[in-house]
């Protein structure tokens, strides 16, 4: 009687255990998921937070989603505003709204970074690039980079994704347009170079121009000087004069000067 007792307990609790095992109506959320419980095919209209949940056997079921921060690399070949072919390569920082989790469920599914993410962002990439001349695009990378991350935070949040970070990893032209520009470069370089000589070239000029002209406008003052005063035309003739008094062939010496003191003949 003891022994019938104690089976029946037993048994209870196998059976039990076989039921939980079998049917297993606990469900399970991870950390940085959101929980979606489909009932008889019908999406619950919440998502369900980490934890524990309990469902229906063969009548509910929870589907976990990803909401992390996730990142994805793309390439993209597309056409600049010059008709110029590149292939792009960028990274995508995003994820899925924890909120939203079940809505996203309901009308895309699992594979929503291929249905959604992807194509909105090569539509947006081609959309910001195809206003940028292949050349003034390695320039302004920055600028179109921060174009494009508006864009794809505009569009894709009523889709239930938040993009957080967006980046270009690379611009590949073809080859002949990179010689092209390589070309290009180096004419401007020399061009400027060739500017450069021309402009010092010319301030050479302007200050030799200068120079004369302060030059004969000293010679035009001393002319003048010398005009009014015949003294200091003997004046600058003796601060000239080397001491030694000018040879002849007719004669030894002829004094030249006339001065104050009197007239020295020969």
């Amino acid at each position: 009687m003891d022994k019938k007792n104690l089976a029946t307990p037993t048994l209870v609790i196998l059976l039990l255990i076989a039921f939980i095992v079998i049917c297993n109506p606990i469900a399970i959320v991870g950390v940085g998921e959101r929980g979606v419980k489909v009932t008889l095919g019908k999406v619950s209209p919440q998502s369900y937070t980490e934890g524990i949940h309990l469902i229906t056997p063969f009548i509910s079921k929870i589907k976990n989603m990803n909401v992390k921060t996730q990142k994805t690399y793309i390439e993209t070949d597309l056409y600049t505003k010059d008709i110029q072919q590149a292939k792009i390569s960028y990274v995508i920082n995003y994820n899925l709204q924890p909120q939203n989790a079940h809505n996203m469920y309901r009308e895309v599914g699992t594979g929503y970074v291929d249905m959604v993410l992807i194509p909105v962002a090569e539509g947006t990439i081609k959309d910001v690039i195809g206003k940028w001349n292949a050349q003034d695009l390695v320039a302004n990378r920055e600028t179109a980079t921060v174009d494009i991350l508006q864009k794809l935070q505009k569009q894709l949040a009523p889709r239930y994704i938040d993009v957080t970070g967006f980046q270009i990893t690379d611009i590949n032209y073809s080859n002949v347009f990179e010689r092209s520009i390589e070309s290009k470069v180096t004419a401007e370089q020399d061009a400027l170079k060739a500017k450069n000589r021309t402009v010092q070239i010319q301030e050479e000029a302007k200050q030799k121009i200068i120079s004369a002209e302060a030059e004969a406008k000293s010679m035009a003052i001393r002319a003048n000087a010398l005009t009014q005063n015949k003294a200091l035309v003997e004046y600058e003739a003796v601060q000239k004069w080397d001491g030694h008094l000018p040879q002849y062939m007719m004669g030894n010496t002829v004094p030249f000067l006339n001065m104050s003191t009197g007239n020295f003949k020969r």
